[in-house]
């Protein structure tokens, strides 16, 4: 692995992904803070548009934290089955809405050090959460974001957490949100897991590895 990229390299990189990308955003539907935590947990090991297409039901069902605590585990988890790992995912809803009642009123904080005390949030979805609903700056790390800034060189680093605590002190605070969105969507469009495009990556000449891992 080459030597790390430096700030000033990473963020032509981003300039460059904003140019490419200028719809990137967080593509979870979501309605507020409490929306995007759930819909955040659910994203874990399933795409976001699947998540999409199940939230939609389960708000109209469980529409705050309130009904979700009192929720039928089993009922949950026939509306949340297709995103995989229901059964977690369905006890970890129910006993995070449950936390939020109990030490928040029932409110979603808007503190990292709050955020990863609620049962199934991690930093990853802290840090979703944070920089989509608070616009609070937060680098979530998900597979793409760890692929794509391993490739380009900003980390030698694969532990997420590690990966985040490696980028962030070399990127301007206010890109941290923004850098995930953007990751996240060259890691979908060109810079694959499999047949990377580096035939048609805009940060070809960036990339120490040419794309390839």
């Amino acid at each position: 692995m080459p030597e790390k990229a430096t700030t000033r390299q990473m963020i032509r990189v981003l300039e460059i992904l904003a140019d490419t990308y200028p719809e990137a955003r967080c593509a979870l539907h979501f309605d507020g803070p409490w929306q995007l935590l759930v819909a955040t947990i659910l994203s874990a090991q399933c795409t976001d548009r699947q998540v999409n297409l199940v939230t939609g039901p389960l708000f109209q069902r469980f529409p705050n934290p309130d009904a979700m605590a009192g929720a039928d585990q089993g009922e949950l988890e026939n509306l949340i089955r297709s995103t995989g790992f229901f059964r977690n995912k369905a006890a970890n809803l129910i006993a995070c809405a449950a936390a939020l009642l109990q030490r928040h009123a029932g409110q979603v904080p808007e503190r990292m050090e709050d955020l990863v005390a609620l049962p199934g949030v991690g930093r990853k979805t802290a840090n979703v959460v944070l920089g989509n609903a608070f616009s609070v700056p937060g680098l979530a790390v998900d597979t793409h974001v760890r692929r794509v800034s391993w490739r380009l060189g900003w980390t030698k680093q694969t532990d997420p957490v590690r990966i985040e605590q490696d980028l962030c002190p070399r990127l301007p605070t206010e890109r941290w949100t923004m850098a995930s969105h953007l990751l996240i969507h060259h890691g979908r469009a060109i810079c694959r897991a499999s047949r990377p495009a580096c035939h048609s990556c805009p940060v070809l000449a960036l990339c120490p590895r040419t794309g390839v891992a």
